[in-house]
């Protein structure tokens, strides 16, 4: 084999290896970087419930001069913004923490860092003059406006950032452990379950009285009469014993006149 042909075949290969590097380097994204791994960097297991666990993970955002924005037994969310040596950028970083309960009163907590970066932007704004035949013209203004935009947001992935958190979340555990059992606070009314009501007895539509007519109204008169009380039978009083009457007299025979 002729050395330019060697030469040739070096120069090809050259090639092909170049090519597969810069393939290789568009497919070398953060996707392919994510191992899935079982470390514990984000997640810890402790010794207290899940509203526990939330409860330290709350005071240890307070005590670092985190804006708490929600905070239950499942989860707290908290940010704090930071000031760059760039007057025009500034960061903020959000911490989202999840509380999952296990068994034997156990719970697993969960974190995990975003950090956003903000940068200043500055915008002018311009106005339209008309002037004449000549149309209108576009001329600046003197005032600009200045707004953050979020130029970049990464998840943090530093180990000793959530070493550190963790940390301070055990150290917290004591004394919440015993704070959130002695305040647990007994369901209140609202939630607690009520027995269903008693179906209310159907009760018949009220039907107006009839009118009573003249009849019945005169039975009723009757009846409301109170009745007169019976008296006991009085004994006749004994009659005295008379006298049978006289016979009338008997008037003496007319006897007739003699005419001389």
């Amino acid at each position: 084999m002729s050395r330019t042909s060697l030469i040739a075949q070096g120069a090809l290969l050259g090639a092909l290896a170049t090519l597969a590097g810069c393939g290789g380097s568009k497919g070398d994204t953060m996707l392919m970087r994510e191992s899935f791994d079982s470390d514990d960097t984000y997640s810890r297991n402790v010794a207290a419930t899940s509203a526990q666990a939330c409860e330290a993970a709350r005071r240890v955002l307070l005590s670092q001069g985190y804006a708490v924005t929600r905070a239950d037994a499942t989860g707290v969310e908290g940010s704090k913004n930071f000031q760059l040596k760039d007057a025009e950028q500034s960061e903020q970083l959000n911490l989202r923490i999840s509380c999952a309960s296990q068994d034997g009163g156990k719970a697993q907590v969960f974190v995990s860092a975003l950090q956003d970066r903000y940068a200043l932007k500055k915008s002018s704004t311009s106005a339209s003059v008309g002037v004449g035949m000549l149309g209108s013209l576009s001329l600046p203004v003197g005032s600009s406006g200045d707004s953050l935009v979020r130029v970049s947001s990464t998840t943090v992935q530093d180990a000793a950032f959530y070493k550190r958190f963790f940390e301070r979340l055990t150290s917290y555990l004591p004394k919440v452990t015993q704070a959130v059992s002695a305040t647990a606070a007994p369901v209140p009314a609202a939630m607690a379950p009520r027995p269903p009501a008693a179906p209310a007895a159907a009760t018949a539509p009220a039907v107006p009285p009839a009118q009573p007519s003249a009849a019945n109204a005169s039975v009723g008169s009757a009846a409301a009469t109170p009745a007169e009380v019976a008296q006991p039978p009085v004994a006749p009083l004994p009659v005295e014993a008379q006298d049978p009457p006289s016979a009338p007299a008997k008037a003496p025979p007319h006897e007739p006149s003699t005419q001389p």
